[in-house]
């Protein structure tokens, strides 16, 4: 039996081609949806794209036929526009002229031509009013993935303590020789165990040609030595010039912005393989004037950033006496660091640059990959970013941008991810991280 989606203007903002998602279903776009995005479109914003680029799929399937009456859509499927409304069945505090309950007052219409009526929206409330009134409700699930089966980037493995002696000694070895029944994605790691109550262990990498090979010491980085396993598959990755792209998911202070940063002015200042570190974050919503602060545009700049201006300044405190401690302004005017907003990162082409984008979970899926293709010849993308810490009202923990890549590039050789734990800012910045 088909079913009938009623779809709220949030799915549309989220993903302006939600309604080719629902195979040959019935789908409804209540009015006063049109008349939201028409609000939105304006906005120089990512949303405001997403606005530009529904309200263009909608005006192409016009042409089809009588947008009100239904025009044909996913082959047997129909849309329609319906400015249909029941306010008999609505509760008395529902009945006033807010969007969310006009297009609740839709779905009631529907539902009383006995039609299966589903409403789908990502905003949790008007899910929940849609329950309330007997309405079967449901989140707009594409581009999520399951956050508690989330890929850590590592496994623990228990073997014997021959094995581990064998593995120090060959140092790299497939995995056929370790007897290891089980499959494992590229650039996964591993901490390899003893199974015979001894201390011995040994951290490996899973390479692109179906490989084992041992993590080597890692150096300290800009100052920075790794203080637990996490982090020393973080650095791996960092320094790896053949990963191109790397997440790192982690609670606040677990290092994985200081972490980036340390690897990226390794590689710009001291092994030269990148021309350029460049640091950015959303300023959110993305994409928002900065004129509403007074100043140049670096003093405009300078509140969102400071996170990572501290970050540089503890990088530049910790190294020794015999590098030479260049501020990071100093850095700037060599050509050697940018810091700016995610705000204007659309339609470049960006080569030979380690380029770190923090705080990513606060982008949409499609931002991260209007970022992505940003990265020119010899690039090197870094996301970061707590899903726990999101202020996006249209992406959660599930639905972020950056679980969202990890997820989808764990299994491809030009990307590594790993999920830090252990907090290591403070004890204090541990216990609230945990307790709070």
């Amino acid at each position: 039996m088909k079913k009938t989606f009623v779809i709220d203007t949030n799915v549309l903002l989220h993903d302006p081609k939600a309604i080719y998602r629902f195979e040959d279903n019935e789908i409804i776009l209540p009015i006063w949806v049109v008349e939201e995005i028409d609000k939105f479109k304006r906005e120089v914003t990512e949303i405001g794209r997403n606005a530009r680029e529904a309200s263009r799929e909608l005006d192409e399937l016009r042409l089809k036929g009588e947008i009100a009456k239904g025009v044909p859509i996913n082959g047997e499927g129909v849309l329609a526009i319906s400015m249909e409304r029941v306010d008999d069945d609505l509760p008395p505090t529902l009945t006033d002229k807010k969007a969310d309950n006009l297009i609740l007052g839709v779905a009631l219409a529907f539902k009383k031509k006995r039609k299966r009526v589903v409403l789908v929206s990502k905003d949790t409330n008007l899910r929940i009013k849609a329950n309330a009134v007997g309405i079967e409700a449901q989140d707009y699930e594409r581009g999520k993935i399951h956050f508690e089966e989330f890929y850590s980037g590592f496994t623990k493995i228990q073997i014997a303590n021959s094995e581990i002696d064998k593995i120090y000694e060959k140092r790299k070895l497939s995995i056929a020789e370790l007897n290891l029944n089980q499959t494992f994605h590229i650039n996964q790691f591993f901490i390899f165990e003893s199974s015979e109550q001894s201390s011995k262990s040994v951290l490996c990498r899973h390479d692109d040609d179906g490989t084992i090979s041992v993590i080597e010491d890692i150096k300290p980085v800009w100052g920075i030595v790794p203080r637990n396993k996490e982090q020393r598959f973080a650095f791996d990755l960092l320094l790896n010039d053949k990963i191109s792209l790397v997440t790192l998911v982690g609670k606040a202070g677990t290092g994985k912005t200081l972490l980036a940063i340390a690897a990226g002015l390794y590689k710009v200042t001291d092994d030269k393989h990148y021309k350029k570190l460049l640091v950015t974050r959303p300023i959110f919503p993305m994409g928002k004037e900065l004129g509403f602060l007074p100043g140049e545009l670096e003093d405009k700049l300078k509140p969102w950033m400071q996170p990572i201006f501290d970050n540089l300044d503890l990088l530049l405190h910790l190294t020794d006496s015999q590098k030479v401690r260049t501020p990071y302004k100093e850095l700037s005017n060599q050509g050697l660091l940018q810091i700016e907003a995610l705000t204007y990162i659309r339609g470049r082409s960006i080569p030979c640059q380690y380029i770190i984008v923090d705080e990513a979970q606060n982008l949409t899926p499609h931002e991260v990959k209007t970022i992505l293709t940003r990265a020119g010849e010899k690039s090197k993308v870094i996301l970061t970013g707590d899903p726990y810490q999101i202020d996006n009202p249209y992406v959660d923990a599930s639905s972020n941008g950056l679980t969202y890549v990890a997820e989808k590039f764990k299994d491809h050789p030009l990307a590594g991810h790993i999920t830090l734990t252990k907090g290591e800012r403070s004890p204090l910045a541990e216990a609230a991280a945990n307790l709070l």
